[in-house]
């Protein structure tokens, strides 16, 4: 069943790299968001093609897609869905916000008040909106690609921890090498590889996959390290507030989520390794004294990895 996986995701994988090139390792981690039912947080600058990929993404999976670019003037109505009167019904209606979708891409998150960023949180947890005392449930499967720029800090409204929470994975797409800029430019001579983009597998097919990577044995000692390394996260003496358990499910899943994108139905550690750091630094608050030095999340996992002892071998099922 795994193996289905791996070469379903390798499909969508190829189609996604036809048109964001040069970022194999970024495009294989929203991957695993995207089968552990996992939202995503993209923290970098304009154009390097945050939009692109939530798109051909959407377009791979034949699923529905909806753009929200956020503003200091949203209103929450504006992302869920407002409850409009009728007149020759003499009933209100709900006409749904762009966020009854598939795939959602928030463009700039971190432009909209706290209000109007609240009001993702219901539908980021519990797959679902409340609009006037009515409760609307989403579609499946629902991901939402968030993006937000981090150079520039005029007019925004800093992310609360409640809601960065909610994201499975913080990543960054980083700036092409010039060897593949040059091949962006070749590919865009004519059109945009975006336009030639197919569908490769059904919704369907996609929560099948979903339901599949829980079947992905994770060893006792995998558990353990796992929970060793976010609990050495709470413990660490520049760190004021640790990953919260909600850290720790995220990384069990989404590595359970990698074994089965590389074709594996056992996790290894390398797994945790792997995604350690795009699954935990997001939820840590440095201390005061420690970003007076500079200190960074990102450091504070990478040696967390260092000194907390990982299993000694891969544990395959049964063993």
């Amino acid at each position: 069943m795994v193996k289905g996986v791996h070469a379903t995701i390798q499909k969508i994988t190829d189609n996604v790299e036809k048109v964001i090139i040069g970022k194999h390792d970024e495009v294989q981690l929203i991957m695993v968001a995207l089968v552990c039912q996992g939202h995503t947080l993209i923290d970098d600058v304009p154009g390097v093609g945050k939009t692109m990929l939530a798109k051909s993404i959407a377009r791979s999976l034949g699923c529905t897609f909806k753009r929200i670019q956020f503003t200091p003037d949203m209103m929450p109505s504006d992302v869920t869905g407002v409850s409009v009167y009728d007149q020759s019904t003499g009933q209100f209606e709900f006409r749904p916000g762009p966020v009854m979708a598939n795939i959602v891409l928030t463009d700039e998150i971190n432009r909209a008040t706290p209000k109007t960023q609240s009001a993702l949180l219901e539908a980021m947890e519990e797959r679902q909106v409340t609009v006037d005392g009515v409760t609307h449930h989403l579609a499946r499967p629902f991901l939402v690609l968030a993006t937000q720029n981090p150079i520039e800090y005029e007019g925004t409204f800093p992310l609360p921890e409640a809601q960065l929470d909610r994201f499975l994975i913080r990543m960054s797409l980083g700036y092409p090498s010039p060897a593949d800029e040059i091949r962006i430019l070749e590919a865009q001579q004519y059109a945009h590889p975006i336009e030639t983009i197919e569908q490769v597998m059904e919704r369907d097919e996609l929560l099948d996959m979903q339901e599949q990577i829980k079947d992905v044995f994770v060893h006792d000692a995998i558990k353990e390290y796992i929970v060793a390394l976010v609990g050495a996260t709470r413990r660490h003496p520049d760190v004021y507030l640790g990953s919260s358990p909600r850290g720790s499910l995220a990384l069990y899943r989404s590595s359970q989520a990698r074994a089965a994108v590389l074709g594996r139905d056992y996790v290894i550690p390398d797994d945790v390794k792997a995604l350690a750091e795009a699954t935990l630094a997001h939820r840590l608050i440095v201390n005061p004294s420690a970003r007076i030095r500079e200190v960074d999340p990102r450091t504070v996992i990478k040696e967390t990895l260092r000194t907390v002892e990982a299993p000694g071998a891969p544990v395959e099922r049964g063993a």
